[in-house]
């Protein structure tokens, strides 16, 4: 088990909170960088009529959401926080020239590539593909020394004996001992009329210690430089099919962007890495257990993957105790942080105790006092919805002002769970889910306290 310092702290302790300029950047569900100063709007969540609020989180904070609405408005005002950065524009054409079809929407696209890179310098700086020996060398690959922020530069580093300090696409990431950033930058996201992200509307926010940060100290030398060795195979075990299907495009193209790159820079071990595509799917099949398996027999390395916090929890034991590194790029369940992965699990997304901070910011900054959560039952739902309920009440309100309603994401119905929420009378609702949040949404709207209620 992962010991030493404890990302959970960071949420209540040490936090550097920054409001960023609105910028666009997109849906980049997790993708972390900085935009200039500005004004950050506020009062805008959940323009419906009836006064009552609408936020949501990365699980559905996404234009993926919108085209499951028909009607214009429907969800025009509604707010939400997703770990966002920035991307730039020149990294988002990479991506677009991966993938045309992407369409502006870039989720976890920056943080799949860092996972990749990663991988592939920690290979590179151990002088091996086994996984166990090179996880040693991951978190120290993330701070602590000479900046860099794609793989030519950093093997650049590494082979003039140098110190690398790896800032990605989606942030400086800055490891924990738990394998996990100590910073990130989060999207301030505001649905428009056309029921997509209103991108002009975006701002950012950062959060974390970055003090936290394991940095470099104990952590191995790496082996002499332009060490060779047998070829880095890299897997990857995201959502194709299921609840989180628009998470899969921006994150395929991430990987491919990066094995393109990494391959071009000379690849590791003196050859090419060779990658591996297999289909999470959701907890709602076994299609998972069944990837793992083929990427295991194909001898993989390591595990890009998966989106989903729940899916990765029927699968690391598996994972890990092969012998294999999981890293993923969209994992947020603070379960993550304490668990016995044997020093194998790491992630480029940050924790959703990071993420309750700016959610809870948000609701707290347009002067809601009565709060209703909505969150599915899984590990990110539930989570999630008890780091944002400690951030509210740390912000000022009762624990009597908070009511928090757990559903069935498999359920053919909300109407009870809307129902109870009526009575509940709040000023301010939070959805945390997946595309359930469509159905959700859509009767909080008929019963007059959604994004268009009357």
């Amino acid at each position: 088990m992962r010991t030493g310092r404890n990302a959970r702290g960071i949420a209540v302790t040490g936090v550097a909170l920054i409001a960023l300029a609105a910028c666009g950047g997109g849906d980049d569900g997790d993708d972390n960088e900085s935009g200039g100063s500005g004004e950050t709007t506020s009062g805008g969540g959940g323009g419906g009529g009836g006064g009552v609020n609408i936020y949501g989180s990365d699980g559905n904070m996404g234009s993926a959401l919108g085209d499951q609405f028909s009607t214009p408005g429907d969800l025009a005002g509604m707010q939400g926080t997703t770990p966002l950065t920035d991307l730039g524009d020149e990294f988002k054409a990479r991506l677009d020239a991966i993938d045309p079809d992407l369409g502006g929407t870039y989720n976890y696209a920056g943080e799949t590539y860092d996972a990749f890179v990663l991988i592939s310098l920690a290979a590179q700086a151990a002088g091996s593909s086994e996984a166990t020996a090179f996880a040693p060398y991951i978190n120290g690959l993330t701070s602590g020394g000479d900046k860099c922020t794609d793989f030519a530069a950093c093997l650049e580093i590494l082979n003039a004996g140098g110190n690398v300090d790896y800032d990605g696409a989606s942030g400086p990431l800055d490891f924990t001992e738990a394998g996990e950033p100590a910073v990130a930058s989060f999207g301030l996201l505001t649905f428009g009329e056309d029921n997509a992200i209103d991108d002009s509307l975006t701002e950012y926010q950062v959060t974390g210690d970055e003090t936290l940060a394991a940095g470099d100290e104990g952590a191995p030398a790496p082996v002499a430089p332009g060490a060779t060795g047998d070829p880095l195979i890299i897997g990857t075990l995201l959502p194709l099919t299921g609840s989180l299907a628009f998470l899969g495009p921006p994150e395929v193209a991430g990987a491919q962007l990066a094995l393109q790159e990494v391959n071009e820079a000379g690849g590791v071990l003196g050859q090419p890495v060779q990658l591996i595509e297999t289909d999470s799917g959701d907890t709602s099949t076994d299609t998972a257990n069944t990837s793992v398996d083929r990427l295991l027999a194909a001898n993989a390395d390591a595990i890009i993957g998966a989106a989903s916090s729940s899916v990765s929890l029927t699968v690391i034991d598996k994972i890990v105790n092969a012998g294999v590194l999981q890293i993923s790029p969209a994992n947020t369940s603070d379960t993550f942080t304490d668990y016995n992965d044997q020093g194998l699990y790491f992630r480029t997304a940050p924790p959703d105790v990071l993420q309750a901070v700016p959610l809870a910011d948000l609701v707290l900054a347009d002067g809601n006092s009565r709060v209703g959560i909505l969150n599915l039952n899984d590990a990110y739902g539930t989570g999630l919805a008890e780091n944002v309920t400690a951030n509210l009440v740390e912000g000022g309100l009762s624990e009597s002002d908070i009511e928090a309603i757990t559903y069935d994401p498999n359920a053919s119905s909300y109407d009870s769970e809307v129902q109870r929420m009526v009575e509940f009378d709040p000023d301010a609702i939070i959805v945390i889910g997946f595309d359930e949040s469509a159905r959700i949404i859509q009767e909080l709207n008929a019963q007059g306290i959604g994004p268009a209620g009357e």
